[in-house]
C-alpha cells in the first residue's frame, strides 16, 4: 500500500508538473492568439484605409478627367464663337456700315442705333438659356428688319403666336 501511495504521489507530482507546463503553454498560446488578433485588426484597418484611398484617387482622377473635358469643351466653344463672329462680321456687316444702298430719309432712323446679327443672335440665345419657360425677346427699333426676316424665313427664329412683336430662337436642342 505504501508503494502504491508513493507511486501515486509520484504520478500526482508528474501530473501537477505537466499541468503547470500545460498552463504556461496555454498562457503563451493565449498571448500569441491576442497578438495575432491585434495584428489582424491592424491589417484590416490598413486594408480599409488603402481601399478608401484607392476610391478617393479614382474619384479624384475622374474629377480631373471631367475638368479636362470641360476645359476642352470651353476652348472648343470659344473657337466656335469666334468663328461664328468672324463669319457674321464678314457676311452680315453692321447695318449702318452697309447703308450705301439706302438713303437716310428721316432723323428718327439715325437716332436709333441698329445692332448686328450677332448681337441679335446673342440676345436670343441668352434669353433662351436664362428663361427657357419664356424665351421670347421683344423686337424693338434697334433690330434691323432684314435680319429679323432672315432669321424667320430660314427657321432659326419663330414669332410669338399671339404677339408679332416678340420672337424666340428655334429650340434645335430639343
Amino acid at each position: 500500500l505504501q508503494k502504491v501511495k508513493n507511486d501515486l504521489e509520484m504520478v500526482l507530482s508528474t501530473v501537477r508538473s505537466k499541468n503547470k507546463q500545460l498552463e504556461e503553454e496555454m498562457k503563451r498560446e493565449q498571448q500569441w492568439y491576442e497578438e495575432q488578433k491585434h495584428m489582424l485588426d491592424a491589417l484590416n484597418k490598413i486594408e480599409e484605409e488603402a481601399n478608401t484611398q484607392v476610391e478617393q484617387l479614382s474619384t479624384e482622377r475622374e474629377f480631373n478627367e471631367l475638368q479636362n473635358k470641360i476645359l476642352k469643351l470651353m476652348i472648343y466653344k470659344q473657337e466656335l464663337l469666334s468663328a461664328l463672329g468672324e463669319f457674321l462680321d464678314e457676311h452680315f456687316p453692321h447695318p449702318e456700315k452697309g447703308e450705301n444702298t439706302k438713303k437716310k430719309n428721316s432723323s428718327a432712323e439715325s437716332a436709333v442705333e441698329l445692332i448686328t446679327l450677332g448681337e441679335i443672335l446673342e440676345s436670343l440665345i441668352n434669353k433662351l438659356i436664362t428663361t427657357p419657360h419664356d424665351p421670347y425677346v421683344k423686337i424693338n427699333e434697334s433690330f434691323w428688319p432684314p435680319y429679323i426676316e432672315l432669321l424667320l424665313r430660314f427657321g432659326m427664329a419663330l414669332r410669338h403666336p399671339e404677339d408679332p412683336q416678340r420672337m424666340r430662337l428655334q429650340a434645335f436642342h430639343k
